[in-house]
């Protein structure tokens, strides 16, 4: 269990990230269309996960923006932005903010995301919601890079 802040009180995740060096947990998230996608979907790019509370707030929604630009744009790398929003919220903003080189994924029917990679928040009032926190894997799905930020409004 992690301990971050939410506002500057205490808030507890699930777990622990995955580590760098070992091998990311597979998943099943839900697309925009209510398909599924899995993380076996993109072996052989890069993988950036931006996971984070909801679309519908300031902090989120800028970090979706800055990894479409940052990241996104990049050959042989995916930017998969993850959160509990419904497909049809994620695909709302996306689409009104004409970002296109960010995959917005649901872990609404995937609880078992947020545990497996130690996101969900235990407690205050965004429990249940995911944590903030950045991953990167290779094209393997080992985990290159691994943050969750401290301050989820930061």
């Amino acid at each position: 269990m992690a301990s971050i802040t939410f506002k500057g009180s205490p808030v507890a995740t699930i777990g622990s990230l995955p580590a760098v060096g070992t091998r990311a947990p597979g998943f099943t998230l839900t697309k925009g269309d209510l398909s599924e996608t899995r993380l076996a979907d993109y072996a052989g790019r890069a993988v950036v996960l931006n996971v984070f509370p909801s679309i519908d707030t300031p902090v989120c929604a800028a970090s979706v923006r800055r990894f479409n630009e940052a990241v996104g744009a990049k050959p042989g790398a995916v930017v998969l932005c993850v959160s509990a929003d419904l497909p049809f919220a994620q695909g709302r903003f996306c689409a009104a903010e004409g970002l296109t080189h960010v995959v917005p994924l649901s872990a609404f029917r995937s609880p078992d995301f947020g545990t497996a990679y130690g996101v969900t928040l235990t407690g205050g009032p965004l429990r249940g919601l995911l944590a903030r926190a950045v991953l990167v894997l290779d094209g393997t799905g080992k985990v290159l890079h691994s943050q969750l930020v401290p301050e989820i409004a930061q």
